[in-house]
């Protein structure tokens, strides 16, 4: 086991790490930063007078030898006037030649020599702003939060430049105080902080930084003084947008709405308004989602919803600010549980779920958004606030029945609404928040109401309190409640679907009343972390009541659950002389059933080493006994799933080479030799021919055998032992080729084209039809064995017949077999042609393939799928930054 090699190795590695030559110097208490006399260029040179004396050029190194002192000197300089704070900072370097200035798009990460500066304007020891340039001249920023957390999708709008010299490089920035937060105060006092960023070296260097075997970030920045006379400044910028796009696709003879062709134009403005010094609103009119990357393809067999990543920039920007139960510990690990997001921002504007019918129906892909608003930023000194309300239009499906066109509503008026609010206390030491959703609809076709909810409300509280005074142990939690209105056949829908399963006949913690006309529950879950020190420790206790519905405004898979871990594991976080970090983590989980029946179980070991090399290997090894299953019938009887083991091997070569490439490769199955056992490999290569093109392929393969593939059920009164049903599952050999294909090229740190192509294949061959024998345990049965009859007709549709000539029915299961291919990317122009502002050129391309035959001949997939018309997409968008 790797976990035993490692342990021993380490035991037995003597070699003491590298020692600094001397102690680094004491982290300052404080940075001072200089009024400006004299006006600043921003262009990366620092020949002006301010940037002479002496400056900050205490660091210390972080990786790869902790607490030691940097191999190369880093001199940093602090300024402001009445209207932006403004950074220099000298990067020398004794091999100027070996400094790497690799270009990227803005907030892409790059194996590039690097300097960010990181701004608590604050000063609340736990959230900030944090800004970047390489030695390209590429720019970084986003905030900080939850003390030692970022994120990269806030865009400020600021300027920074580069110097490559003799001596090394050098960078200048101007951050505005419209881009900060920060109260009214005669003297204000911040916490900074900087990091040093050397490529080839793989050297990290700050002022102070986070140890390896500790946490808090913010927390620990010096303070930044001297800034006198500063008011916080009138925050107000307006963006216009203007948007147009034709689409090329196939189209249907006949067809009066679509004939091949079609071409948009929109106009919007989105527009950011100060409200005192600590808030910030957000507005758009008619804003334009359109998303400049293109959603994966996949087939999905189970009865979970597939979950895509937020790309809208409305949404993405400032998104932590509604994270709900995630506070106070740097660590929530969670397995096989549930989950319960409260807010899950692509409800807002989703496809239509309302059907229509008619020869010819067209319905718009999306759900128009009429305007949105968000408002963030502090009240009451310390505590964050967020509120963020959309309303989207109502939309129609136009229909076309014997050449007479006709409308029908496919998805209502609907306003949704979410509030967060979150303090902290004792320097973030404890915290207190809650959370409230609400959506609500208008409808004008009464039939919609059992379609989708009436009306839905969500409420939350979450919190943390650390338990000593060193900060080594967490304890956070959340409560929650929900509740949701319909109509009768609504809120009956909603129980019987996958979320819930309210019909099992076997249950009795939950009965399915179809005369319902609403449903509510609760959720909650408390965790403890250990979060400093070589040894760690996570546990958590859960649950999710079989009424909790979040599904309007977020996102919840499962209810009807308890769910608690344990995971104890251990870091070696100093370097010996065969690797750099290393860490192991031993742990188990359960969950239960409302009515205490053990639905799954496990036992693992996962880690990762990085060697002195900087390749890597990470693993994990699980072992799950047999359980109770409550959802493979969907919503049908309970069975029993065997014992079954699973790993992973993952193996990655240092990212600093011009090519890198990581590779995988997994197996799970059952132990007691069901048709259950598959297999997966993979691999991401990426290759840099210089600086500024970027070339990289991830192709995957899986092959998957699984005895408990859903085929669906029918009534048999035979079937005693399952309640009256026949509840079907099939053997399913399912192979998948795809591939994630990306061409960067980068101009310049303004202007880049992006390409990206996902060639995708999955076929699926049913080798077996099996039925559940008797609810609660393993036993199927297989068709076409012991007295029962299964027929293949030439069509390939499949009959079954649990007991051949008896009284028992046949039933058409039809053919489940299934070949998918798909090809789909875009190729994306972006220019900023000035300072937040602009333009994107847009081509994407999709096609797909299908058939019913199953075979995986990915050649024969592929020659199909390009003899398909494609859809292709031209769209231009561009925005303008006004400031008055």
């Amino acid at each position: 086991m790797l976990t035993a090699l490692l342990v021993v190795a380490a035991l037995a590695d003597t070699t003491p790490a590298r020692r600094h030559a001397a102690p680094p110097p004491a982290i300052p208490a404080a940075i001072r930063a200089v009024r400006l006399t004299a006006p600043i260029k921003i262009d990366g040179l620092l020949d002006e007078a301010i940037w002479q004396g002496p400056g900050v050029d205490r660091f210390i190194q972080r990786e790869p030898q902790q607490d030691s002192t940097p191999t190369e000197r880093t001199a940093v300089w602090v300024a402001f006037d009445d209207e932006a704070l403004y950074v220099a900072a000298k990067m020398y370097d004794r091999h100027p030649d070996s400094v790497r200035a690799v270009l990227a798009r803005r907030d892409r990460w790059a194996e590039s020599d690097r300097f960010n500066v990181y701004i608590d304007s604050y000063n609340d020891d736990r959230s900030g702003f944090f800004f970047g340039l390489n030695a390209a001249g590429t720019l970084y920023d986003g905030t900080m939060f939850n003390d030692e957390w970022d994120d990269d999708s806030w865009d400020g709008v600021w300027t920074g430049a580069v110097h490559r010299d003799a001596e090394g490089w050098t960078a200048e920035f101007r951050i505005p105080y419209s881009e900060l937060r920060f109260r009214a105060a005669d003297q204000q006092v911040w916490g900074i902080n900087f990091n040093r960023f050397i490529a080839r070296k793989n050297e990290r260097d700050y002022v102070v930084f986070t140890p390896r075997n500790g946490s808090g970030y913010v927390s620990r920045f010096p303070d930044l003084v001297g800034l006198q006379g500063l008011n916080p400044p009138r925050r107000l910028a307006v963006i216009p947008y203007a948007t147009t796009r034709a689409t090329f696709a196939p189209s249907t003879p006949g067809d009066p709405f679509f004939d091949g062709r079609s071409a948009e134009m929109a106009v919007g403005a989105d527009a950011k308004v100060g409200i005192g010094s600590n808030l910030t609103l957000d507005a758009t009119i008619n804003p334009d989602f359109g998303q400049v990357e293109v959603d994966p393809a996949f087939v999905n067999l189970s009865d979970a919803e597939f979950v895509f990543q937020e790309k809208r920039p409305f949404f993405v920007e400032g998104s932590n600010t509604f994270n709900f139960g995630y506070g106070g510990a740097n660590n929530f690990w969670g397995f096989n549980w549930g989950g319960a997001s409260f807010f899950y921002s692509r409800r807002i504007g989703r496809t239509p779920r309302g059907n229509a019918a008619g020869d010819f129906v067209e319905t718009p892909e999306g759900t128009r958004i009429l305007g949105a608003a968000k408002l963030t930023g502090k009240v009451l000194g310390t505590a964050n606030l967020g509120i963020l309300t959309s309303l989207t239009r109502r939309e129609y499906a136009q229909t076309s029945t014997s050449g007479v066109r006709s409308e029908a509503e496919v998805e209502p008026l609907t306003s949704y609404t979410v509030a967060r609010l979150q303090n902290e206390f004792r320097g973030g030491r404890q915290g207190l928040g809650m959370i409230a959703t609400f959506a609500g609809r208008s409808f004008d076709d009464a039939a919609l109401k059992d379609v989708v909810n009436s009306s839905s409300l969500g409420l939350g509280v979450d919190g943390w309190v650390t338990l000593d005074q060193a900060g080594v142990w967490v304890l956070t939690g959340w409560t929650g409640f929900t509740n949701i209105n319909g109509t009768a056949d609504r809120i009956a829908a909603v129980q019987r679907g996958s979320v819930h399963y309210f019909q099992r006949p076997d249950a009795t913690e939950v009965s399915y009343d179809p005369t319902r006309t609403a449903l509510s529950g609760w959720a909650s879950r408390v965790l403890l972390n250990k979060q400093k020190g070589n040894w760690r420790f996570n546990g958590a206790v859960a649950a999710i009541s079989p009424g909790f519905d979040q599904n309007d405004l977020g996102l919840n898979s499962r209810t009807n659950l308890y769910n608690a871990h344990a995971v104890l594991g251990y870091k070696w976080s100093t370097p010996t002389s065969w690797y750099q970090n290393a860490r192991t983590d031993w742990g188990a989980f359960q969950t239960r059933d409302f009515a205490w029946n053990r639905t799954s179980m496990g036992f693992f070991d996962m880690g990762f080493i990085e060697f002195k090399n900087y390749q890597n290997i990470n693993w994990s090894l699980f072992y799950n006994p047999a359980s109770l299953n409550n959802r493979l019938t969907r919503g049908g009887p309970m069975l029993e799933t065997p014992a079954s083991m699973s790993w992973n091997l993952n193996y990655g070569t240092d990212s600093r080479k011009r090519l890198s490439a990581s590779t995988y490769v997994s197996k799970d199955g059952t132990l007691e030799g069901l048709h259950d056992d598959s297999w997966s490999t993979g691999a991401y290569l990426e290759y840099r021919p210089s600086t500024s093109l970027t070339v990289s392929a991830g192709p995957d393969l899986s092959f998957s055998k699984t005895a408990y593939q859903n085929l669906g059920s029918y009534t048999d009164a035979t079937a005693t032992e399952t309640y009256g049903r026949r509840y079907l599952f099939g053997d399913l050999d399912q192979t998948t080729l795809s591939a994630n294909i990306r061409a960067n090229w980068i101009f310049s740190p303004r202007l880049s084209l992006e390409v990206f192509a996902q060639p995708f294949v999955s076929s699926g061959n049913f080798t077996q039809i099996r039925a559940l024998s008797r609810a609660g345990a393993e036993d199927l049965l297989a068709f076409g064995q012991d007295g029962a009859s299964m027929q293949t007709d030439v069509a390939g549709d499949i009959t079954v017949d649990a007991d051949g000539t008896g009284p028992a029915p046949s039933y058409n299961v039809g053919n489940p077999d299934f070949t998918f291919a798909s090809l789909r990317g875009n190729a994306v122009v972006r220019w900023e042609y000035a300072p937040g502002a602009t333009i994107f050129f847009v081509w994407t391309q999709d096609r797909a393939y299908g058939d019913s035959e199953g075979a995986f001949q990915p050649r024969n997939s592929f020659r199909n799928l390009f003899d398909q018309k494609a859809r292709n997409i031209f769209a231009v968008k561009g925005t303008y930054y006004w400031r008055p």
